[in-house]
């Protein structure tokens, strides 16, 4: 079998280890150098933005700080979207200490002593919405479930907490004694992580712990930033009981339209995100229902969107009610540049700090200089490191992906590959050439899969090749190698298996049951055949894309230092083993990169991924060498293919420093991006709502509205139910809102809430108007004077940004999957 894969691959792998790409541009960035700085505290970098000190700053800026035109001058301001606030509850077991939140309905119970409404209109200015999934009113399906959502009906109320905390612990055997719970005559003491460094969430801590006080606990606050909470939190046997409660915060580095990993990241036990976070020698959440489902979701085992959505309300209303993870607020963050920045791309998940605004950022000088909240709060590597918002931001620009989202549509985009898909559909399978070939764990080396198979969809990709930033050709064996890892570390794990990662391989193992194998057909294009389908066939090139983001002899050097034992890929597995979090930008770790290097080098080492593609020894050599001194000159390990390379991180200064990939084999010149600067997003003009609404009466509401494409509303009553719903298409610009006597019947005396969301089918960014009305009785005599109630999130000051994304959508995801291989569009903490 190896005889035939060189003869007929070989070829395609020494063209191009050895053609010189064409020419495109010397360069694709408008400057030439970026410096990332700490700013921990951000007024502090409101006052160097103003000051010209830094050119924008990666982190929210307190509205209260920049509510005026005065306070505004000299600056940009932008309105972000895309992060969230939620708590994790640890809900493990001990036989050492009884704790609380073991119970489902003492967990439950939480959704009604949080106040959402006080988070997001004290605590964060009014900037956010409250939200109780991990998807809110600035995701894609988000309407899709909104009745699912809005059936818990939440509402702030702690004596009804109390009450059902109360019951639940009649039947574990707590009694309140001295107005305080006790089992077994001990208190029951509450552990609180909060994070300290975000004054939001300090806040948050704060008053949760205040009102768990107030209902019988006993709270001990345990206050810290990330890197704290990946020990305390995230790295230790919840068993253990060393928290109970965690504030968390999430950012994203992409708008996404089609999400297939965010439920199974936030609430399923499979995806290894939950308590106890896949480690073995941990106690560890368990919830087949919702593994089982969400694995449906992320591997695309639906056949029509309407499957996919009721996949979606199955799990919500699942996670919802276990209330492991509970969601808060979302955010609506306000950015700042200086006014002498231009080229700003404001993506709708990402924000400001997307990958294209460094990328397509112009001011009078040569180089930019960023603020930072944090330059460091976790590992950089690309298999199960780069997990939190701060590193992701440099490392998006250090390193092209083969397919990214579009910021305004979440769809998928061609950056470094492009496709066309062959797809049977969801019931039917295409043929499969008997030379494809997949990784044979058992026999460690390529296979062709043989006549007779067969798969749902096939993609082909046409590369686009360059220089990594140590100047060696990308090629195939760079796509081969990363194939081969997923496939490796992917596969079921055995007893002492060590390429098993408890953060990655359970990802990866989901690919690997849908990737059939691959074809080379020359030195810059590869068919790949999955069990996959999706009603976007952009989204199957998405999940069957090849890509690499580092070079295979780093790849191969790191996995080579995780096997033996000396660094772990994961957080998890560092904390277990008592090894270091590989980090690629620590010197560290990359002198022990680099001894391996220099072993692979003197042993005229070839990975057995590659050895039936070997054809010429200098050639691995040559990468050898090229990567050793890159790490000798830069003291990191970080080689990627990006339009900027890492220069330098220094620790004592708290600085990352960047600079353009000024090559001639960089395929995309200054300015390719700048089509993502303006968007055009839905806005609502006016909406008419009576000031007062009698039961029984038809009523016609008319909206006006601008590109649009169409409406959604719904009307709640005062208990939280929804009365009436629909969709409308619009017309020039204008659309009228039918209430029947029927549906004006169903809403309760007193006040009652109406949402409407102007939606537009070219950009997903819907705008919101909110407000409450007044209904009466038939027999209602004397009017009272009524103030109309009406929310409408602030915009910024350049009306870039409409108030409020939501998403509508029916259907859709396969956003993609954590793997080294290809982009990951999980969100990341922060």
């Amino acid at each position: 079998m190896k005889v035939v894969l060189v003869s007929t691959l070989a070829t395609f792998v020494l063209l191009s280890a050895l053609s010189i790409v064409s020419v495109f541009a010397e360069q694709g960035t408008f400057v030439d150098k970026i410096q990332f700085v700490q700013y921990i505290d951000e007024n502090t970098a409101l006052e160097e933005v103003k000051n010209k000190n830094l050119d924008l700053y990666y982190y929210r800026i307190p509205s209260e700080r920049i509510e005026s035109a005065e306070s505004r001058e000299g600056l940009k301001v932008y309105q972000s979207t895309g992060g969230s606030y939620s708590l994790l509850v640890n809900p493990a077991e001990s036989s050492e200490k009884f704790n609380p939140f073991s119970i489902t309905e003492v967990r439950f119970a939480l959704n009604y002593l949080v106040d959402r409404k006080l988070i997001v209109n004290e605590l964060m200015g009014g900037y956010g919405m409250p939200m109780i999934s991990n998807y809110g009113p600035f995701d894609p399906d988000y309407l899709a479930i909104l009745n699912e959502l809005e059936s818990f009906n939440f509402r702030y109320n702690p004596a009804l907490a109390e009450q059902m905390i109360s019951d639940a612990f009649s039947q574990a055997g707590v009694e309140k004694i001295d107005g305080k719970w006790n089992y077994n005559s001990e208190p029951i003491e509450i552990i609180f992580f909060i994070r300290s460094d975000d004054h939001v969430r300090k806040s948050i801590g704060e008053i949760i712990s205040s009102q768990l006080e107030q209902i019988g606990f006993i709270v001990k606050k345990d206050y810290g930033d990330l890197n704290k909470a990946f020990v305390v939190v995230y790295g230790s046997n919840p068993a253990n009981l060393e928290w109970s409660l965690y504030t968390e915060g999430w950012g994203r580095s992409g708008f996404v339209r089609y999400d297939s990993a965010g439920l199974a990241q936030m609430y399923a036990p499979w995806f290894s995100n939950m308590p106890g976070f896949g480690d073995p020698s941990y106690w560890n959440y368990e919830n087949e229902y919702l593994d089982s489902v969400t694995q449906k979701i992320y591997v695309g085992d639906f056949v029509s969107p309407e499957e996919r959505i009721d996949l979606f309300k199955q799990a919500t209303n699942e996670a919802v009610k276990e209330s492991v993870r509970i969601f808060l607020a979302a955010k609506i963050d306000q950015y700042v540049s200086n006014d002498g920045v231009d080229g700003i791309i404001n993506d709708f998940g990402a924000g400001v700090p997307s990958r294209f605004t460094p990328i397509n950022a112009r001011t009078d000088s040569d180089s930019l200089t960023i603020g930072v909240k944090q330059i460091y709060q976790g590992a950089w590597n690309p298999v199960a490191g780069l997990s939190d918002i701060y590193s992701r931001q440099i490392w998006d620009i250090v390193s092209d992906p083969g397919v990214f989202k579009h910021p305004y549509k979440g769809t998928s985009i061609p950056i470094r590959s492009y496709w066309v898909v062959e797809t049977a559909g969801p019931n039917n399978k295409l043929d499969v050439p008997s030379d494809v070939i997949r990784w044979d764990t058992k026999q460690q080396n390529w296979i062709e899969i043989g006549t007779d198979q067969k798969a749902t969809s096939k993609v082909t990709f046409d590369l686009l090749f360059a220089n990594w930033h140590h100047g060696k050709l990308m090629d195939m064996n760079d796509i081969l190698y990363s194939l081969y890892f997923v496939y490796e570390w992917g596969s079921d794990s055995q007893e002492d298996d060590r390429t098993h990662d408890n953060d990655y391989s359970p990802q990866a193992n989901q690919l690997v049951k849908t990737l059939v194998g691959v074809k080379i057909i020359d030195e810059n294009t590869i068919d790949v055949y999955v069990d996959f389908w999706h009603f976007d066939e952009d989204e199957i090139a998405d999940w069957a894309g090849v890509w690499a983001s580092i070079p295979w002899e780093i790849f191969s050097a790191m996995e080579h230092s995780v096997i033996d034992g000396k660094v772990s890929f994961s957080r998890s597995g560092s904390v277990s083993k008592n090894v270091n979090w590989l980090s690629l930008l620590v010197p560290n770790d990359a002198s022990l990169v680099k001894s391996y290097l220099e072993e692979f080098k003197e042993t005229e080492f070839v990975p057995s991924a590659l050895e039936a593609f070997s054809f010429d020894t200098n050639y691995h050599q040559s990468r050898y060498d090229s990567s050793i001194s890159w790490i000798e000159q830069y003291d990191h390990a970080i080689i990627s293919n990006g339009p900027f390379y890492m220069e330098r991180y220094s620790p004592e200064s708290r600085t990352i420093t960047i600079r353009a990939f000024d090559d001639v084999s960089y395929p995309f010149e200054a300015g390719h991006w700048q089509e993502f600067e303006d968007v055009r997003t839905a806005k609502i003009v006016n909406v008419d709502v009576p000031k007062l609404i009698t039961k029984g009466d038809k009523i016609i509401i008319p909206v006006s509205v601008s590109d649009s494409s169409n409406l959604f509303y719904y009307f709640t009553n005062p208990e939280g139910q929804i009365v009436a719903s629909d969709m409308i298409e619009i017309k020039n610009d204008n659309v009228n809102i039918v209430l029947s006597e029927e549906q004006t019947t169903l809403f309760g005396t007193g006040a009652n809430d109406m949402k409407v969301f102007a939606i537009s089918e070219e950009v997903f960014r819907p705008d919101v108007f909110s407000t409450s009305f007044l209904v009466v009785n038939y027999d209602y005599q004397e009017v009272p004077v009524v103030e109309k109630y009406s929310e409408i999130i602030p915009t910024d000051s350049n009306n870039e940004v409409v108030a409020v994304l939501i998403g509508i959508v029916v259907g859709v995801i396969a956003a993609a999957i954590g793997l080294t291989r290809k982009r990951s569009w999980k969100r990341v903490r922060n």
